[in-house]
């Protein structure tokens, strides 16, 4: 899989011209769309099957500051899954290869009716990439 890059937008920057923390968040969100339309389950071929997947938690551990315009590659990778709830580990990197931020999400499938979905008897595909990840 490729990194995700984003390129840190001005509106994105704070009085000190810093990236805001919340940005963080929001491009892990970004890598994390990525990194399953990398895998052929992009979002939308998830809501078209009805599957919805909500955030649970999310942990940022911010390393070093960025700011306009530099641009941050997001490596994604699979932390856990075992059918149920998906965790995702993010790290960011500035130009000069030096972690900016450390991530983790914590993801479940539900069904539009919000009850989880037996992704291994009802997805199979797509559990067998999630589960692949882990090793």
């Amino acid at each position: 899989m490729r990194d995700y890059i984003h390129t840190v937008q001005y509106y994105e920057t704070d009085k000190m011209q810093i990236t805001h923390h919340s940005n963080y968040i929001r491009w892990m969100e970004e890598a994390r769309v990525d990194f399953l339309a990398q895998m052929g389950w992009p979002f939308d071929k998830l809501e078209e099957l009805g599957i919805v997947s909500p955030v649970l938690s999310v942990n940022c551990d911010y390393k070093l500051t960025t700011t306009f315009p530099e641009q941050i590659s997001i490596n994604v990778k699979v932390k856990e899954f075992k059918g149920v709830k998906l965790f995702l580990q993010y790290e960011m990197k500035n130009k000069d290869g030096k972690v900016v931020c450390t991530g983790i999400t914590g993801h479940a499938f539900l069904n539009v009716q919000g009850r989880p979905i037996r992704m291994k008897q009802d997805y199979p595909e797509l559990y067998d990439l999630l589960t692949t990840g882990t090793k």
